[in-house]
């Protein structure tokens, strides 16, 4: 990281500096859940195969369809399973970060981002956190748009937003990631010092860019590993209009406040 990387704060705060949490674990994998009682029980049971010495940090939102109390049965069973419960509905991006604090707090050297619904294959996990711990990456993203990515029964319309909203954020971002809207990741916790939600303005799926690009920009060391993302088989996408368009009103924000001279980490 750069010299002027800001300083341990508290987000930070009690964080171990011995590379595993206080549960023995390094690895802390956060899930958010919102309305996926149908996919939860298939994931969790994925990812216990694939990374059976991770942690694992249900994060709901208050899912009216239930998934909150499946995932308490599901902790209920496996020591290494949590749950956080959340009054309502706030956002992806507040979910993602308080999982990171969770994991800052309790001393994991690792922390990563899965979605819920089974599009992110977690047997591909070992090999993403073997890769960020022998490359000394700060993140580590599974990524749709590198030479062996593929995206799997996505329309040709879907697929062509994604490829050129992706352009689009690298161009304006001055980014040399790949797949800035990428969701399936694993972040050095370290790296993510000062990256709170003080700092960090986005709370939607924008979250994914706004994170990668400010480690990015700090002089962070980032890393894309292909992976093949799979649409959901249960469930409805919560990608929507609006969605889509406060990503492109806050990577043109952005853009014009780095070409104006404004530093190299600005806030919306």
């Amino acid at each position: 990281m750069t010299a002027d990387r800001p300083p341990l704060d508290r987000f930070a705060s009690g964080a171990s500096r011995s590379g595993a949490s206080r549960s023995g674990a390094s690895t802390l994998i956060v899930l958010p859940t919102y309305n996926e009682a149908e996919s939860i029980r298939g994931v969790l049971a994925r990812i216990r195969v694939a990374v059976p010495e991770a942690d694992v940090l249900i994060v709901d939102d208050a899912s009216p369809d239930g998934t909150g109390r499946i995932a308490d049965e599901l902790a209920a069973d496996d020591p290494g399973v949590r749950v956080l419960h959340r009054p309502g509905k706030n956002g992806l991006g507040s979910a993602y970060l308080a999982g990171f604090a969770r994991a800052a707090r309790e001393g994991y050297r690792f922390v990563v981002e899965i979605d819920a619904d089974g599009s992110h294959d977690p047997a591909e996990l070992p090999s993403m956190i073997a890769l960020a711990d022998a490359e000394s990456a700060d993140l580590v993203i599974g990524s749709r748009w590198v030479p062996g990515g593929a995206i799997v029964n996505w329309p040709g319309v879907r697929r062509a937003i994604s490829r050129g909203g992706n352009r689009y954020a690298r161009g304006m971002l001055r980014s040399r990631i790949q797949d800035l809207t990428a969701g399936f990741r694993v972040y050095r916790t370290a790296a993510l010092t000062g990256l709170d939600g003080s700092v960090v303005s986005s709370h939607g799926y924008c979250f994914q860019v706004e994170l990668a690009w400010r480690i990015e920009r700090r002089g962070g060391r980032v890393l894309e590993h292909p992976i093949a993302f799979v649409e959901r088989a249960t469930g409805r996408s919560k990608m929507h209009a609006g969605i889509v368009g406060e990503a492109l009103w806050r990577v043109t924000a952005w853009g014009v406040a780095l070409r104006l001279g404004r530093g190299p980490l600005p806030s919306a």
